[in-house]
């Protein structure tokens, strides 16, 4: 510790505080603006300035390392006109156009001319007016307004790891611009706008929307990942124009694009706003919600009268509350008496649940996300964390570059986070069961122990050979060796794992595997780093934890679609299901065309609309109150900030309706109500109280789970050309393709291929790819890149006009395919 004393008062810090960070501790706060809380000091504005007895000149607070004994002085009339000046200074070339700035009145230069009482200009110079940036996707930049305190870059390359805005030139002629003039790295998350201290950078959608005080701005959580990160929706005349979050949140202020610009689904176009009937002619025409509701109601009766409620169907969504999908169980089960239910989670998150309920005894991760802080190493599998969870990978990138974490990747893809990685298996397509025992095999050799009792094990690893296991995988022993050697010992590391894994084939065999790892390094165990399945989705955890599951005699997903085809099922409710998120979906179109009765609850329209006989049209996430779970068992309310289109409800009020319609009854749900009931029939969520901060829902967990038997590893075949569908960060699901905003940096799907494919095919870059499987094709044009591998493609699932995935069966993501010149 390192003894000191501020402004006359005593002080106690670690060595490497800052004088910034020590007058924090003691109630004294240095005037700042530049300095932000979460990168490391540049020092550049010198607002901050103290004196140190002893020091001739001031000394700036915000990366001046304390030291023992110093007296630091932070307040004295030299010191506060030196700051004047220095505000002074910096007006001298900045432009004061507050009356259009779009940072107007919630501007930290504003804020310090008032605070440091900079309100007159004694000094002069020659404007020279730079040109302002309009040509960047989404955000706009006048460097006039720039007072290069280079937060931005800060949070660029330290938070975001995207590398794509520095500072160009120097001394006067001194901007920040994007690497090489071009965004190329850009992710377009904002995250620089929200650092910019003044109107340098802003959003364009958000631009000349309004002052910031003539919005009503309400609390709530992210609509698309299942980071669960705490946003905040700015609202003016019944339009949301804006999404921040605070520093102080829980993702500490960090945001993706979906989180920052996907609100701009809610203005789409293709919004449901009335509710539908299919009438004689066989077309779908507006209908008031009485007759709506009366409509589905007698037709549900009527089928369960005569065929029984085995008849009736339902898929949910992780898009919906957790009241609401506590309630459309309840529909379904109770209303209908159908144990039919499921949703897209049955796609492979529903299974890697399963995996670990069985295994450890809990829903979701093993503890919270915050612990990647903390992590010594971290093992991301199968997962492209960037598309599939940014939050997740923000920590991620903190913990390998300002903790010092080993960071083991371990993918079939170069992604994002391999340039922070201290090791990466690239292996070859659906050879995961091999990259895992290899892993165990290594981190044994390196000194890892086994749990006791579990000899037997170690003895079934021992029957593998390392060779073959490599060979199998297309990776070396040394790799695996370096890789292992980083988690062995370590009693802090984290395991994430994701849709790769979650999806491939034998998924059951490989998250089990897995499951056996994560008790070789502890990561599941309490005080461990974690063990964290990822689904790109908000609400995926709290979907299951709400019991959208087929019951005991139930169908699941493909049983439902079974049961369509051969006449059992005669009727499907889809609660916010779009069919383009599904594979094989052709095969599910051609069902849905013999039902009798297709319930569509949606926000937008969608392919199924098609098919339906009722419409109703549904609430977003910005236009309802309720609560989500996170991945990492956050439970979490959300608060209505505007109203839906047209005649559009929420969810659980229109399910309430049905409910009461189908059995006679008067019932009285609300959000409340609804909660009340999930907390009497799902005890982890007790808790619940509807504060902001929400609760991490309790788990009960298992002290010492079993370890798998081991079994020998078949050598995955490799055709000649497979093609993995999956996301990328520019979108979240299909939602995002209803938004402008995201839609402007990424318009349409693509087919991604490695340079030796694409020149043994002749395809040059945006040329025309025709992709074939044994259930459907598409034509894209080509996007060479050698983050692949020879052999294997890669597509968008998220563009409805693409539908990759229409190529892929049952929960697979990956797919053989047959791939020639467009």
């Amino acid at each position: 510790m390192v003894s000191l004393t501020i402004d006359g008062k005593s002080v106690q810090v670690e060595k490497g505080t800052t004088i910034l960070e020590a007058a924090a501790t003691v109630g004294i706060k240095i005037p700042t603006l530049c300095w932000l809380q979460k990168v490391s000091p540049t020092g550049a504005c010198r607002v901050c300035a103290v004196e140190v007895a002893g020091v001739e000149r001031t000394m700036t607070a915000c990366n001046t390392p304390v030291k023992e004994g110093i007296a630091v002085t932070t307040d004295t009339p030299a010191l506060r006109e030196a700051r004047k000046k220095i505000m002074e200074l910096m007006l001298v070339n900045h432009p004061l156009d507050c009356p259009v700035c779009d940072a107007g009145g919630e501007c930290d230069l504003q804020d310090s001319c008032y605070a440091l009482d900079a309100t007159k200009q004694e000094y002069s110079a020659v404007l020279e007016r730079r040109p302002i940036r309009y040509d960047w996707p989404l955000i706009e930049s006048d460097p006039n307004r720039c007072i290069l305190c280079e937060k931005c870059v800060k949070v660029d390359h330290e938070i975001v790891g995207c590398d794509a805005i520095e500072v160009v030139n120097k001394g006067e002629a001194a901007i920040i611009d994007t690497v090489d003039g071009k965004p190329l790295n850009c992710e377009f998350c904002g995250n620089c706008v929200a650092a910019c201290p003044t109107g340098a950078l802003i959003t364009k959608p958000f631009k000349f929307k309004g002052r910031p005080w003539s919005f009503s701005t309400v609390p709530s959580v992210c609509a698309f990942c299942g980071a669960g990160c705490q946003i905040d929706y700015h609202a003016k005349n019944g339009r949301v124009e804006r999404v921040t979050s605070d520093d102080g949140s829980y993702n500490n202020g960090n945001l993706c694009i979906n989180g920052r610009f996907g609100y701009r689904y809610l203005h789409s176009l293709e919004r449901i706003a009335d509710p539908m009937l299919r009438d004689g002619s066989g077309r779908l025409a507006k209908a008031d919600w009485e007759t709506a509701l009366n409509t589905a109601a007698e037709k549900l009766k009527q089928i369960v009268s005569k065929d029984g409620g085995k008849a009736v169907a339902g898929l949910g969504s992780p898009r919906v509350t957790n009241e609401e999908s506590f309630l459309f169980k309840k529909f379904l089960t109770e209303a209908i008496g159908s144990a039919n239910l499921d949703s897209e989670a049955r796609l492979g998150f529903a299974q890697a649940q399963a995996q670990m309920t069985r295994r450890f005894g809990f829903t979701g991760a093993s503890t919270t996300i915050d612990a990647l802080d903390n992590a010594q190493a971290i093992l991301v599998f199968g997962c492209d964390l960037n598309a599939e969870a940014t939050g997740l990978e923000y920590r991620v990138i903190k913990a390998a570059t300002k903790k010092d974490a080993r960071l083991v990747l371990v993918n079939m893809r170069d992604v994002k986070l391999r340039k922070f990685s201290n090791a990466h298996l690239k292996h070859l397509p659906g050879s995961e069961l091999s990259v895992i025992y290899a892993l165990m095999k290594g981190i044994l050799a390196a000194g890892g122990a086994l749990p006791a009792g579990s000899e037997a094990i170690q003895e079934a690893l021992a029957q593998l050979s390392m060779a073959d296991l490599c060979q199998q995988a297309g990776i070396t022993e040394k790799a695996v060796a370096d890789a292992a050697a980083l988690i062995a010992g370590k009693t802090r590391v984290s395991v994430i794992f994701g849709a790769d894994l979650i999806r491939s084939a034998d998924a059951a065999a490989k998250i089990s595997a897995l499951s056996d790892l994560a008790i070789l390094t502890g990561s599941a165990s309490q005080g461990g780093g974690g063990l964290f399945p990822i689904d790109a989705k908000n609400n995926t955890v709290g979907l299951l934890d709400m019991g959208v599951v087929p019951g005991a005699d139930g169908k699941d997903l493909w049983g439902i679609v079974d049961g369509i085809e051969q006449g059992s099922i005669k009727a499907l409710y889809l609660l916010g299901c779009d069919l383009a998120s599904f594979p094989d979906n052709q095969r599910i179109r051609k069902a849905l065309a013999k039902l009798e009765l297709l319930i569509v609850q949606d926000v937008f329209q969608g392919d199924s609309l098609e098919y339906a006989h009722v419409v109703f049209p549904a609430s977003a996430a910005a236009e309802k109150s309720g609560s989500f779970t996170s991945l990492d068992n956050r439970v979490q309310p959300i608060f209505k900030s505007t109203a839906a289109p047209g005649a559009a409800r929420e969810d659980w009020a229109i399910l309430a309706e049905l409910y009461g319609k189908v059995t006679g009854t008067v019932p009285s749900f609300t959000p409340a109500t609804i909660m009340a009931q999930i907390k009497s029939e799902v005890p982890a969520y007790q808790p619940f109280d509807g504060s902001r901060n929400g609760f991490v829902k309790s788990t009960s967990g298992k002290a010492a789970p079993a370890l798998a038997p081991v079994g020998k590893p078949a050598a995955p075949a490799q055709p000649k050309f497979q093609l993995l569908v999956g996301p990328i960060g520019f979108h979240n699901g299909t939602s995002t393709t209803r938004s402008d905003a995201n839609l402007s940096v990424a318009p349409a799907g693509f087919v991604e291929l490695h340079p030796a494919d694409a020149a043994q095919l002749g395809v040059a870059e945006g040329g025309s790819v025709k992709v074939v499987s044994a259930s459907a094709s598409f034509t894209a044009p080509a996007k060479i890149s050698d983050k692949l591998q020879p052999g294997l493609l890669f597509a968008p699932s998220h563009f409805r006009e693409l539908n990759a995935n229409a190529l892929l069966s049952g929960g697979c993501n990956l797919a053989e395919v047959r791939v020639e010149k467009g």
